[in-house]
């Protein structure tokens, strides 16, 4: 990167000996030749793999024995495999967590890999990952929590030479570091070395973090420090991979601190008057959780999910730092895989061929020599248009020539020079004239814009507002592919009957009599009624190139338009509601439905609830039935086996039908002894 500044500084030079024509005045603040080259990896992988991973937590207390640690198959240069084949530059490894346990063998501590049973106590983690990244080209990086649940010191001045002694070990062994990521949680319960007591420090002043980082200055002068508030680079201010419409790198840093209550509402878009360039990375894991857990096997994010993070983070002015659960067998599991591969198949079939390559361009205003319009088509990052001096506003037009359908549009300023646009407009020229596609705030180091198809001879971005004469560095245009996924049925409470799919130009075809809906479907035009038992078969299809979906299929038992639920609160409603994704919690254990009236049942559903953070998972039931809600009768008892592990539909078959008008479901057992939990419950009738 720095060899690329020195280009770009040549470039200029020749380029000013040779018109005259000075180039534009820098608009602070501006990034660092670190920063520079962080931002151009855009996409590279967390991977959370430590103590949590084998005691099936999120935050270990610190108590947690060095022998519980103890992978079958670790092999880091499976993920190394995995995360170059999905189109990522680097890996940040959670080096020690909360818990205080450490993937290497720390000279500063005996609660780490040295005394585990892993490779009888010779095994290094870090040193077979970063040895991996070398190998196959990616850049290395560490997380090393400052927050230590584990050691007696902490809370003490002698805990932060601790901290700094082990920073030194991480940045000194393992080769060339590209990021050194800081959590802002720190403080609260822990072990402490048995003292197991809650200890809080001051989180603007204890870890001393100028003194800390000129460590990292010291050692590896080329990584970027992630924090709340930087140094370099800053969280996006959630766990969702999203940054924000309007994104600016520019950050009021010395307004922040790690652990900042009210930092995501108020600082992490960053500020257009900001006074440092720290831009944003957004991290988000491919499951709910951050560690491993079975039970999260099937919640692996959709690949719709996953592209729009894609869009949302690298798409809006912000890097993806995606995080892999590794297993507990040391392997980045096979589901999360699959999906990682169709989001990188995607991406690359989104971006294949850009449009932009020969067309026309022209602006309504020009630099001069040195900064020309072509620029933003040349494919050169060191290249770029630039306005006069005082011109905040301008257009860009890109003429095609012909009818072209495009649905995506990728702008990049050049922001060696600073951020600087702050709003702009994109529009077509098709046979009824100049027609409004969409505008935007900021655009950074990368913008993607997307839209439906649209059909246009000509496209003219707009820059309406600017805090100084815009740079743009380059403009690609593209028409992606339709995203052919399985349609997703659902049917609500009332009998409604829903069938979604993420991409607006693509056609949906049903059946409700399980039949091929491509075959003998109809075209599905919005939601309808279906109140009675039946199964629906759906497929996604683009009409432009052909192409179908795999069929998703809704298997729909009676609707629950005329149930209600006895006796509770309006919360209760929730496990009736059709939606897995709400719950309700029963401190008797127990819920009581009036089906409304009497149905001969066969069997009954129970979906666990499905959120991140799970309690009450019934283990052992008892069914009951009845007639008048007063005299109930035993249908059916036994377990959801292996639920904890498999939180998916749970269906029992009764062994004789029965007829009712009121069912029971009573939790004898739940795997946490928490109260029951409901997400949904239905009955079979066939």
């Amino acid at each position: 990167m720095v060899r690329m500044l020195l280009t770009a500084l040549v470039v200029v030079s020749f380029a000013c000996q040779q018109s005259k024509v000075a180039p534009p005045e820098p608009v602070y603040p501006v990034p660092s030749a670190r920063q520079l080259a962080w931002h151009q990896l855009e996409f590279y992988a967390f991977i959370h793999f430590n103590m949590n991973t084998f005691t099936n937590m999120e935050w270990g207390f610190g108590d947690e024995s060095p022998g519980r640690f103890d992978p079958t198959e670790l092999d880091t240069r499976q993920w190394v495999r995995v995360v170059k084949e999905a189109g990522m530059k680097g890996i940040i490894l959670t080096a020690k967590h909360h818990d205080g346990f450490c993937l290497w063998p720390s000279s500063y501590t005996e609660h780490s890999v040295k005394n585990s049973p892993w490779k009888d106590g010779k095994g290094d983690v870090l040193r077979e990952l970063s040895d991996a990244c070398e190998e196959y080209g990616l850049k290395f990086g560490v997380y090393l929590s400052p927050w230590d649940r584990n050691h007696p010191d902490y809370g003490t001045p002698e805990y932060v030479t601790y901290f700094r002694n082990q920073l030194r070990e991480l940045l000194t062994n393992y080769g060339e570091v590209f990021e050194v990521w800081f959590d802002g949680a720190n403080g609260g319960t822990g072990y402490y070395g048995g003292a197991n007591e809650d200890r809080r420090v001051d989180k603007k002043s204890y870890y001393d973090w100028p003194n800390t980082f000129s460590i990292i200055r010291e050692l590896q002068p080329n990584a970027v420090i992630f924090g709340d508030a930087g140094l370099d680079v800053r969280w996006v201010g959630n766990e969702h991979g999203f940054a924000y419409p309007t994104t600016w790198s520019n950050l009021l840093r010395d307004s922040v601190y790690a652990g900042m209550p009210e930092y995501s509402k108020q600082y992490s878009p960053g500020q257009e008057n900001g006074t440092h360039w720290v831009p944003a990375e957004a991290d988000v894991s491919i499951r709910p959780g951050w560690y491993y857990h079975p039970y999260e096997d099937h919640k692996v994010k959709s690949l719709p999910h996953l592209l729009d993070i894609y869009y949302k983070s690298i798409g809006q002015n912000a890097s993806l730092l995606l995080n892999f659960p590794v297993d507990n067998r040391g392997l980045i599991h096979e589901k999360d895989v699959e999906q990682v591969m169709k989001l990188a198949a995607k991406v690359k079939e989104d971006f294949a061929n850009d449009l932009a390559a020969g067309v026309r361009v022209n602006a309504s205003n020009e630099r001069g020599t040195g900064y020309k319009i072509s620029n933003v088509v040349d494919g050169k990052a060191e290249t770029y248009w630039a306005t006069e001096d005082g011109v905040t506003a301008a257009s860009i037009d890109l003429s095609f020539g012909e009818p072209t359908i495009v649905n995506r549009f990728l702008v990049q300023e050049y922001v060696a020079l600073g951020q600087r646009v702050k709003a702009f407009t994109l529009e077509g020229r098709t046979d009824e004239g100049w027609v409004s596609i969409a505008e935007g705030t900021t655009i950074g180091y990368k913008r993607i814009l997307r839209f439906p198809d649209i059909e246009v001879e000509a496209l003219r971005m707009t820059i309406k507002d600017a805090k100084a004469c815009p740079a743009i560095a380059n403009i690609e245009i593209y028409k992606a592919p339709a995203l052919i996924v399985p349609p997703v049925i659902v049917r609500d409470r009332l009998g409604m009957v829903t069938i979604e799919v993420p991409d607006d130009n693509v056609s949906i075809f049903y059946s409700i009599d399980g039949s091929d809906p491509m075959e003998s479907g109809q075209k599905y035009a919005g939601p309808f009624e279906q109140h009675s038992p039946t199964v629906i078969q759906a497929i996604a299809k683009d009409e432009q190139s052909g192409k179908v979906s795999d069929v998703s299929t809704g298997d729909f038992d009676i609707s629950k338009i005329k149930w209600s639920v006895v006796g509770n609160d309006d919360d209760a409603e929730k496990l009736i509601d059709g939606s897995d994704n709400t719950w309700w919690s029963s401190e008797s254990n127990e819920v009581v439905i009036d089906l409304g009236e009497v149905i001969r049942i066969t069997g009954f559903t129970y979906m666990p609830m499905q959120q991140r953070w799970i309690s009450g998972f019934i283990s052992e039931y008892q069914l009951f039935t009845s007639g008048d809600g007063i005299d109930w009768r035993l249908s059916s008892e036994g377990e959801f086996s292996n639920i904890l592990n498999s939180p998916i539909l749970q269906t029992i078959n009764l062994n004789s039908a029965t007829d009712t008008k009121f069912i029971k479901l009573r939790a004898i057992k739940t795997v946490d002894d928490r109260p029951a939990s409901f997400a949904e419950i239905s009955v079979l009738t066939r």
